[in-house]
């Protein structure tokens, strides 16, 4: 009988866990004493400054066999030749992109999760902490003696194939597609994979994302904070020479060795935490009466920008859900927006698009660039008899949408060879309608 992974429920919550096979590991009253129980080490994690408000201050308490400093020096590798914060290497691309399913290395090459990541877009500079990366990460095998961390961003990690077993220095986790998981700023983790995997990464070098003020709607509603789960400790105490500390710095990888596993923390308290959701507990706002509400509706978790109401990104989707609209084209409009917007498709296939646009692949709208359903949807939506309808059974599709400019990478561009170069014609049948008669 397998035993049901456990975790502590909240959003932005105190949280404070111990491992049962150490009791009393927590000290009482303070976080640092002279002494802690058992002859673990107190290390704090900041993921703020020291005098944020006390709103925005992210830190946790971690107690545990041996401090994190206890490494050689980091040397820089070059294991995963597509992890790229470089904007420049090709000529900007303002059409509408639209890729594939991205390939997943066949079982003769074995490749774990750093080393299958790749960067399809992004924008800003995590040196002035300011933008945000886009990834795919393509991989096989799960990672060996070895933990990975990004010293630049947040790192929301959507599972699109595969399930994963993540263990970090909280506690472990585990998430399969239709679930996301949020590894935040520093936090070293280790992904085990069960077979052939395939996901997204959205990483915001900003700050840290945030549940959407939800305004009118009330006190309930979108994703409800007690769905949001983080693991409990559970520590390692192991020996192992040669283990390896992979570290995102500046975009660029580097490697320090170690003769431990990092995962050896034995209690901890704070509200800097690693979390997962399950986005089936979404609770879904929608119109009820007439036209098509705008996707901010379906906004899930928010990376907020200094400026009020506009994101560094945002984490959307499209979940199953009832249309009732009378009078109205109930699929998404056709738009510009300020906004640059990728989607990915988890499962099923999407309303607007449902013979290019697959599941495992991606499209990215750049801010401006028009888009919108494709010749077929249109039509089916213009003349459907409009009742009351079940849409996007069997279906999860997302939207990481920014404020900010994205360039597409070489990999996404050319090498990844996924790009369709054909996207384009997908509205070229779209007909003028235009009639000298009111009534069309």
């Amino acid at each position: 009988m397998s035993v049901k992974q456990p975790y502590l429920s909240g959003f932005g919550s105190e949280f404070s866990s111990e491992d049962p096979r150490r009791p009393g590991a927590l000290p009482v009253g303070q976080n640092s004493p002279q002494r802690c129980p058992y002859g673990l080490y107190a290390e704090q994690l900041s993921g703020s400054a020291f005098t944020a408000p006390r709103t925005e201050n992210k830190r946790s308490w971690l107690y545990r066999i041996r401090p994190s400093v206890v490494h050689q020096p980091f040397k820089k590798i070059d294991i995963a030749k597509y992890l790229t914060h470089n904007w420049d290497e090709v000529e900007p691309d303002p059409n509408q992109s639209r890729w594939l399913p991205f390939d997943i290395p066949p079982a003769d090459q074995k490749v774990d999760f750093v080393r299958g990541l790749h960067t399809v877009c992004g924008a800003g500079d995590p040196r002035a902490r300011h933008g945000l990366a886009i990834h795919v990460y393509l991989c096989n095998t799960s990672m060996d003696k070895s933990a990975f961390y990004s010293n630049d961003g947040d790192l929301l990690i959507v599972p699109q194939q595969g399930n994963l077993k993540i263990t970090t220095e909280f506690g472990i986790m585990k998430i399969c597609p239709n679930e996301i998981a949020v590894i935040q700023l520093g936090m070293r983790f280790a992904v085990e994979v069960e077979g052939p995997s395939r996901g997204y990464i959205l990483e915001v070098f900003d700050g840290h994302f945030k549940l959407p003020d939800l305004g009118p709607i009330g006190a309930n509603g979108l994703a409800n904070p007690r769905d949001f789960l983080t693991p409990v400790a559970c520590y390692q105490d192991e020996d192992v020479p040669g283990f390896k500390i992979i570290n995102k710095y500046q975009g660029a990888l580097f490697e320090a060795v170690q003769n431990h596993s990092p995962f050896d923390v034995v209690a901890w308290h704070g509200n800097y935490v690693p979390y997962k959701y399950d986005l089936s507990n979404f609770m879904v706002i929608n119109s009820v009466s007439f036209d098509h509400c705008d996707p901010s509706i379906f906004t899930v978790l928010t990376c907020p920008s200094t400026k009020p109401g506009v994101a560094i990104a945002d984490f959307v989707i499209f979940p199953p859900r009832w249309s009732v609209q009378e009078n109205t084209f109930r699929p998404p409009y056709y738009h510009r927006n300020c906004m640059s917007e990728f989607m990915g498709l988890i499962l099923g296939s999407y309303e607007a698009k449902e013979d290019g646009f697959l599941a495992g692949g991606a499209s990215l709208h750049s801010m401006m660039t028009p888009h919108g359903p494709d010749s077929q949807c249109f039509d089916a939506a213009s003349n459907a008899t409009l009742v009351p309808q079940k849409i996007a059974v069997g279906t999860q599709a997302f939207m990481f949408e920014s404020s900010l400019s994205m360039a597409i990478t070489r990999w996404g561009l050319q090498t990844c060879q996924k790009r369709d170069a054909k996207y384009y014609e997908c509205w070229q049948k779209l007909p003028k309608l235009f009639s000298d008669n009111i009534q069309v």
